[in-house]
């Protein structure tokens, strides 16, 4: 799942704003004929650190994929845990920006907030760039988070934490809502890589999920 963006109002971070914690969200399948909606998760969990974060889901306790994204050093690193499977892939921040234009967004902002987990959120119209038919509703918050917590995804002009938004990645789209966040303290070694994990290609990387569909 993964995230250029066209345009979006700059939002206020709003003062004394959460920095650090951990956020739960529910998750779905956009397309639920897709050859890996049986491996998609219903829920996932974002750890994040100022404008770090690793979000981390697991299908019934056997497959995990992990994303830390880290726009100090303009990284998204994706972990894959199967089995005896612990792969690693570091993308660079030109090399995302690339891969964001096959889904690019543009955003209208509205003057609509509600509450998601116990967070105001504004609600921002978004509409795909190459499919102008496809739109959706996505809510954030300035309450959470850095002005760059988005910075390597499609979502980099929002200036907030995603409540409810659409992410795709290897070819799955998937749908997240926050259910709950608590105010806890995160370690500095959760946006690091384990040393146990292998380093591959993202073709590697893409062929592990390309073997899940045959």
């Amino acid at each position: 799942m993964l995230w250029v963006t066209v345009s979006c109002k700059e939002g206020k971070k709003t003062e004394n704003a959460l920095t650090e914690g951990v956020i739960e969200y529910n998750a779905s399948v956009v397309d639920e004929s897709h050859p890996m909606a049986g491996l998609a998760p219903s829920s996932a969990t974002v750890k994040f650190k100022d404008n770090k974060f690793e979000l981390e889901m697991s299908t019934m306790g056997i497959f995990n994929t992990m994303f830390i994204s880290d726009p100090s050093k303009g990284t998204l690193t994706q972990m894959v845990k199967l089995m005896d499977i612990k792969n690693a892939c570091i993308q660079q921040e030109q090399e995302l920006a690339v891969e964001n234009k096959d889904y690019e967004l543009k955003f209208e902002e509205s003057k609509e907030v509600k509450k998601i987990a116990g967070y105001a959120c504004k609600k921002v119209k978004v509409t795909m760039v190459h499919d102008p038919a496809v739109s959706f509703d996505i809510y954030y918050t300035t309450e959470l988070g850095s002005d760059s917590i988005n910075f390597l995804s499609p979502y980099r002009s929002i200036k907030g934490m995603l409540m409810q938004y659409r992410l795709k990645k290897l070819g799955l789209e998937m749908c997240f809502t926050a259910t709950a966040v608590k105010k806890e303290v995160v370690a500095d070694e959760t946006f690091k890589v384990p040393s146990y994990y292998k380093i591959v290609s993202r073709q590697e990387m893409e062929q592990i999920f390309a073997d899940f569909q045959k």
